[in-house]
């Protein structure tokens, strides 16, 4: 296996290179100065960018680490030649040289429309100008914060803390933002040059899995939002249950089974805002005409998922996570099952609710909550639930 990286000389090489080294690939590393890198790598192949186009040949991938990046100072135009310029020129080069894929490295900063310091801005203009590329696989790589045995930026302080309190102050951080360690990284990448990898946009992070803060934080919350709502609004959930069954026949408490984690069924509970009758199906494959009156208001105000706190209680569902469907979507379950989407608990509410995706359009959905998975952190988590208490998205739509 043979791999090119452009802009090695900096942290994230640093941990890189060793690690692929490793595992026997020849690496061929280019930067500003050879002399710099021969310094640093010695028994690699280093070379100007000048001279890179005679090295590439035969090569799998090209991965480029370059960059002009938030905390630089610079123009624009100084951030486009870099972010932009150059990476359609590597790009362009790849494809010259046959090498089979290009991966262009990004941040998460870069994901965010709202963002936009110009290292995001040019970052995105990359992206969409690499789209127009086909004579080689191009992958843009969205990373987060990385570490292998130290931590670097505003967290290198965890490298002076004491071995023992090393990983539980990990583990803080990593709950209030995404990261990824270095080890991963590698293995992505070797796996990219063996043509392991499909998608054209990727999001790689450490997900919070194994991060016992980040668990045991989110079901605390969980907790405490079903005390809050059970003590302080148990009145409002009795007149929301008269009124519902006194509004038309049937039972005030909607028990429906949907899909949990790990692909098992639960009974989800809701306000009842559809006719008794109704047929079992999703709800944009259901006649609007089959919401009662109080149903529609119900469901507008989304105060119809009031009754989920009993869900929440049992870990059946979070407050924030993947909305869970039904056992006859198959289409949305193999979707958010290749995606991995199963392994957490679903939400009351979610990333793809917010943004007004329902499950009408399943593959986009399945690929909006694998990026919640991806990212999720308590901040985001936080903000999640704040739009959605002011308002944001909306409910499954009904057919008109």
């Amino acid at each position: 296996m043979k791999i090119v990286i452009t802009g090695a000389s900096g942290f994230v090489g640093s941990m890189l290179v060793p690690l692929l080294a490793a595992g026997g690939t020849e690496l061929v590393l280019a930067g500003r100065s050879p002399e710099r890198l021969k310094s640093s790598y010695p028994g690699h192949i280093c070379v100007s960018y000048e001279s890179l186009p005679a090295h590439c040949y035969n090569a799998d991938l090209l991965i480029n680490l370059a960059v002009m990046n938030s905390d630089q100072a610079g123009e624009f135009a100084d951030f486009e030649a870099v972010n932009v310029q150059f990476a359609l020129q590597l790009a362009r080069l790849a494809a010259t040289a046959g090498i089979r894929r290009f991966v262009n490295v990004s941040s998460l900063h870069a994901i965010d429309p709202g963002h936009q310091h110009s290292y995001a801005a040019t970052k995105r203009l990359a992206a969409e100008h690499l789209k127009a590329i086909d004579d080689v696989e191009v992958l843009n790589l969205y990373l987060p914060a990385i570490y292998g045995d130290r931590w670097a930026g505003r967290w290198q302080f965890i490298n002076s803390l004491p071995a023992f309190v090393r990983p539980a102050i990990s583990d803080v951080l990593r709950g209030l933002k995404p990261t990824l360690n270095v080890d991963r990284l590698a293995a992505f990448l070797r796996l990219a040059a063996d043509g392991g990898v499909e998608a054209k946009d990727v999001i790689l992070t450490d997900g919070q899995a194994r991060n016992n803060f980040y668990s045991i934080s989110k079901r605390t919350i969980d907790i405490a939002v079903f005390l809050g709502i059970a003590v302080l609004f148990w009145w409002l959930l009795l007149i929301i249950w008269i009124m519902v069954k006194a509004q038309s026949p049937g039972p005030g408490i909607f028990r429906q089974e949907r899909i949990g984690r790990d692909g098992r069924p639960f009974v989800c509970y809701k306000f009842r805002t559809m006719e008794v009758g109704t047929r079992q199906a999703a709800t944009h494959e259901v006649s609007g005409s089959s919401v009662t009156r109080l149903g529609h208001s119900l469901r507008r105000y989304k105060l119809d998922e009031l009754p989920q706190i009993l869900n929440l209680a049992k870990g059946d569902m979070s407050l924030v996570g993947p909305r869970p469907c039904l056992p006859v979507q198959a289409e949305l379950i193999k979707a958010r099952r290749s995606n991995g989407v199963l392994q957490i608990t679903p939400g009351i509410t979610g990333l793809s609710q917010v943004q007004g995706i329902d499950m009408s359009h399943p593959a986009r959905l399945a690929q909006e909550d694998r990026k919640y998975l991806d990212l999720r952190c308590l901040p985001l988590d936080l903000k999640i639930a704040v739009r959605t208490i002011f308002g944001s998205g909306r409910g499954d739509r009904v057919i008109p």
